[in-house]
């Protein structure tokens, strides 16, 4: 992984085998940036999507494998009190199944890289986003403290 940062937004470049969401969150660590929103592009060979279920309060994933064409990331980090990294992360993939093109998204736990992806990370400027607790969902939300 390398990056830049070009006036208020550092540009990633993750590179074969690297994890992205993991990436961004180093990148966070390194420059002090407690709050974030980002969004990208790429190829990856893996990615665990996960799909919240209100009445157990637990995520299913499912783990896809293969080419899958990273055509849109989205989200967002946010720390707590405690200065602990937390992401929100949307994507969605296309890829071939046979001689099918699928699409399959949703909230990301982990895209593993095959060959490159470009995400754009942008700091909340003037604040900061914190994290609360929801204990009717068991996650966190946004806290504007």
């Amino acid at each position: 992984m390398e990056y830049r940062k070009y006036r208020d937004t550092y540009c990633i470049r993750a590179d074969k085998n690297d994890e992205i969401v993991r990436s961004i969150i180093e990148v966070c660590k390194k420059e002090g940036i407690k709050s974030a929103n980002f969004s990208g592009i790429g190829g990856c060979k893996e990615a665990e999507i996960q799909t919240f279920i209100p009445e157990s309060g637990t995520f299913e994933t499912e783990t896809l494998t293969g080419m899958l064409e990273l055509v849109s990331l989205n989200g967002n980090i946010i720390t707590d009190d405690d200065g602990e990294y937390f992401h929100h992360t949307h994507a969605m993939l296309t890829y071939k199944n046979e001689n099918e093109h699928k699409v399959s998204g949703g909230h990301i736990k982990s895209l593993t890289v095959l060959y490159t992806a470009e995400i754009e990370l942008r700091p909340v400027m003037d604040g900061e986003i914190k994290r609360k607790f929801d204990p009717e969902t068991g996650t966190g939300f946004w806290d504007f403290k």
